[in-house]
């Protein structure tokens, strides 16, 4: 800024002009319009550039220029945006823009179809708490379109009340956090196995086995939807299991299906130096091997209790219950030297309510009603890596991490 003019952000009633220009995309209208300006010794105050479908806006907030020269400005960025095919209008005023309200959101929705009628919707929510949209930038556009508005002007919670509780009725899933320096701080994501990392219940696979799934089926569902103790549940389960051979461990291992888009999800969050580590009521016989196999910083489940080459019917050690994953999920965030507002928890059934309750976002992913009542947001898309859009990342990174995979 030259010392005879004042910053217009620092006085907001200096003149100011809005250069905004449009038309099909190309490399160097942007360059161009800059050198355009640079001759009338404008100040640049604010800009904002989108390219939608090959078609650019560009708008350039500028101070006035000095006096006699406004018109011959005006004349000259006309005259260059017409000989590179393109349209501009300039309109004057005073100022910056306006200061965007306390309290700074940010918005993530998805859909498959994101439609008009929804996004209508979620933008007049947000009108009717006070909230004001002053950005929406898209995310993805596969295997979801993911879009998100920054939003100002009311706080965090009170908007998550007003979005959240409609997004199933909406058709779209709707994640809202707060704005701020943390969003792309270091992050511990803690995920459930069973249901949620991979598509398997692991102790029907070892029922399998044993003769006795159907039996073992009903107890799981029953203790999913929070009806029965997990501890009992899980000895009444695990006895059902006596006698059968430890040579059973591998070929459950290898029956066990990952959710799509699982190795995405954490190949990327590694990537982006995040640490993510696995909880569950499951077996260290599973869970230990999916440690190794995909790279996971933590892991915690029961254990079964192997003698002689035999499964005892019986679990050792500290049992992982719903409670107990929210402990896990505190000293995975200790270990790690994260703040709990840092971490993110995923999980489907009622026994991760305790962890997803605890966490700074806790996703309900494809899970049971009473679980995405109480989550702080629900995925209810077949593809675990669609979590990541809920975390700003963008499907450009996705596709890099992958890149760098395979160099």
């Amino acid at each position: 800024m030259s010392a005879s003019q004042t910053s217009a952000s620092q006085t907001p009633e200096v003149p100011t002009l809005l250069v905004k220009i449009f038309g099909k995309d190309r490399p160097g209208i942007t360059a161009g319009l800059f050198d355009t300006l640079a001759a009338y010794l404008v100040d640049v105050v604010d800009i904002e550039q989108v390219v939608t479908r090959g078609r650019l806006v560009l708008c350039v907030l500028i101070t006035q220029p000095p006096a006699g020269l406004e018109g011959d400005l005006r004349a000259t960025v006309h005259s260059w945006a017409e000989s590179q095919r393109m349209q501009a209008e300039i309109l004057s005023g005073r100022g910056d823009n306006r200061p965007r309200g306390l309290g700074r959101s940010l918005v993530t929705v998805l859909g498959h179809p994101l439609t008009a009628e929804s996004t209508a919707a979620v933008a007049a929510r947000i009108a009717k708490v006070g909230g004001n949209i002053d950005r929406i930038f898209r995310l993805a556009k596969y295997p979801v379109t993911a879009v998100e508005f920054a939003v100002s002007g009311v706080e965090t919670e009170p908007l998550r009340t007003a979005l959240v509780s409609d997004a199933a009725a909406l058709g779209v899933d709707i994640a809202v956090v707060a704005a701020g320096l943390h969003r792309r701080a270091q992050r511990l994501v803690v995920m459930d196995v069973d249901s949620t990392l991979i598509q398997d219940e692991v102790i029907e696979l070892f029922a399998a086995h044993a003769g006795c799934e159907d039996q073992v089926a009903e107890v799981t569902a029953a203790a999913m939807r929070g009806e029965l103790d997990f501890e009992q549940s899980l000895h009444a389960r695990v006895a059902l299991l006596k006698g059968l051979d430890a040579s059973v461990v591998d070929k459950v291992r290898q029956e066990v299906r990952l959710t799509p888009g699982a190795r995405t999800l954490i190949r990327t969050l590694k990537r982006l130096g995040y640490q993510v580590g696995v909880v569950s009521g499951g077996f260290t016989q599973v869970t230990d091997d999916l440690k190794e196999r995909l790279g996971l910083d933590f892991a915690q489940a029961n254990t079964l209790e192997i003698v002689d080459g035999k499964l005892t019917g019986r679990v050792t050690g500290e049992i992982v219950d719903r409670a107990g994953k929210a402990r896990l999920l505190r000293r995975f965030a200790a270990e790690a030297g994260v703040p709990l507002s840092q971490t993110v928890a995923i999980g489907d059934g009622a026994n991760d309510l305790d962890m997803l309750n605890a966490a700074g976002l806790g996703v309900a992913f494809n899970a049971k009603p009473v679980v995405r009542e109480a989550a702080h947001t629900a995925v209810n898309f077949p593809f675990l890596d669609t979590v990541l859009y809920l975390l700003g990342v963008t499907r450009e990174e996705v596709e890099a991490a992958d890149m760098h995979d395979e160099d």
